[in-house]
């Protein structure tokens, strides 16, 4: 049984030529494929924010997929925050 500490939350705020690129599509799907849960997001100011939650060497492993995201994004930072831990049933497109 893994301890309960082990799960946890990140927020991460992706800048860079992140929309209108299949960003948030590819994070789901990359999402399912790694086993993590949470959400993704455009946000006005043209940055994407996702909400990963899962196994932390879950969640590092799909933090570092968002350096990278898919072909035609440019990702320039990837901003990640501690967030509150949540029960997500899967990973969604906001």
């Amino acid at each position: 049984m893994l301890a309960k500490n082990s799960r946890l939350c990140k927020r991460c705020v992706v800048s860079g030529l992140v929309q209108g690129v299949f960003y948030r599509a590819s994070t789901a799907k990359q999402a399912a494929v790694i086993g993590v849960t949470g959400w993704v997001r455009n946000l006005p100011d043209g940055c994407v924010e996702a909400k990963i939650c899962g196994e932390a060497a879950a969640v590092e492993k799909m933090i570092q997929w968002l350096w990278n995201g898919p072909a035609r994004a440019r990702v320039d930072d990837v901003a990640e925050h501690d967030a509150e831990f949540e029960e997500f049933a899967d990973f969604t497109v906001q």
